[in-house]
């Protein structure tokens, strides 16, 4: 048993582990390994443990069909396990065949010379929970339930055996074990299968009942083909393409009666791109018309209000809408408007134009507005 566990415990090194996918999808697989047989005790008639067998290691193969279900698989598996005997001892008389075709009976003893195999063919439902990642080594427990066709064949010579009989009987197995994918359709496998089939009655060629039990464990390697589809990569979304900036044009001023030049006194509005205080080109135009308009107001004050959207923080709102009406001041000294008659004013983002939620972008109140006449400026 010890050297079943280690050969389980070092398989773990030598299994590969590329991406795949196996939730929701059915798969098939094949699997083999070396089987040690238990020592079977026979009750003989009325005589508790009256035979021993002793075997030597054997095979067990077997074929799944199943379906995956995430952290749990159901199958359907059919297997056969076979080894040969080494050596029958017995407490009570053992019959055998003689040379001449006659049946003779041994008394007590040991037969180091004795052949012959013991077998089961079974038919089982096993379920497993898995642990671990789908694309990496994945470990597996589960039990297994149905029924067996254990047969016995043992002799004392080659002329015949005293015991050839089967039966059918519910048997029962648990599992352990792991797997990885080798690549996006097959895994290979390594597990461990403890399996018990009670309660064989079987009778020797004396017509004494036989009673048995035949337990084994196995060491078995696998590959299993996954009729699931490899899963999808997934690509990042691209980023939305930038809001474009909307060309805003103030409403033309009235014109002017032609015997009087009247002053307009704005408000003319001026919108930035998000987190700037850059002038944009449409912004520019709207100025040099604000600019033009100012030479027919004298020496007129300037007001430069200064305004942001909720985005940011209150307190970064009022910096941010303070550059925003530094720059447009000085856009207006750059085109000889004196200094001395421009005042700025930031109200950041407690005067919204368009009234939105906190840390919501709207481009109309990121915005500079421009007035000219009295009550502007200080």
């Amino acid at each position: 048993m010890r050297k079943l566990a280690v050969t389980l415990a070092l398989a773990t090194t030598a299994l590969s582990t590329p991406a795949f996918a196996r939730d929701d999808a059915w798969y098939v697989g094949v699997e083999g390994g070396a089987m040690l047989v238990e020592d079977i005790k026979f009750d003989i008639g009325p005589l508790t443990d009256a035979g021993s067998v002793d075997h030597k290691a054997g095979w067990d193969v077997d074929g799944v069909v199943g379906y995956d279900l995430g952290i749990f698989r159901l199958e359907a598996e059919v297997g056969y396990r076979k080894a040969s005997v080494s050596k029958y001892t017995s407490t009570t008389g053992t019959p055998f065949v003689t040379g001449g075709g006659t049946t003779a009976v041994a008394g007590p003893g040991s037969f180091g010379y004795a052949g012959g195999s013991s077998s089961a063919l079974s038919f089982m439902v096993n379920g497993l929970w898995d642990f671990g990642d789908d694309d990496g080594v994945q470990g597996f427990v589960g039990p297994g339930l149905g029924v067996a066709r254990v047969k016995e064949k043992i002799g004392l010579n080659t002329n015949g055996n005293f015991l050839d009989d089967s039966d059918t009987v519910v048997a029962w197995q648990a599992i352990a074990g792991i797997r990885a994918p080798i690549n996006d359709r097959i895994d290979v496998s390594l597990k461990y299968r403890f399996f018990n089939a009670p309660g064989v009655e079987l009778r020797d060629t004396l017509g004494r009942s036989v009673h048995e039990r035949f337990r084994s464990h196995s060491i078995m390697g696998g590959l299993t083909f996954n009729f699931g589809e490899p899963a999808p990569v997934e690509t990042p979304a691209p980023a939305p393409a930038p809001e474009p900036a909307p060309v805003y044009t103030p409403e033309p001023a009235p014109a002017p009666a032609p015997e009087v030049v009247q002053c307009t006194p704005g408000p003319y509005i001026v919108f930035f791109d998000w987190d700037k205080s850059d002038i944009t080109p449409e912004a520019a135009s709207i100025l040099d018309n604000a600019i033009s308009n100012y030479q027919n107001c004298g020496n007129a004050k300037v007001m430069l209000a200064g305004h942001a959207d909720r985005s940011g923080s209150a307190s970064y709102n009022v910096g941010l809408s303070q550059r925003r009406a530094d720059s447009v001041k000085a856009y207006f000294t750059a085109r000889s408007i004196p200094d001395s008659v421009i005042s700025t004013e930031a109200f950041g983002e407690s005067r919204p134009r368009v009234d939105t939620a906190d840390g919501v972008r709207e481009l109309q109140n990121r915005r500079v507005e421009v007035m000219y006449g009295p009550g502007s400026g200080n």
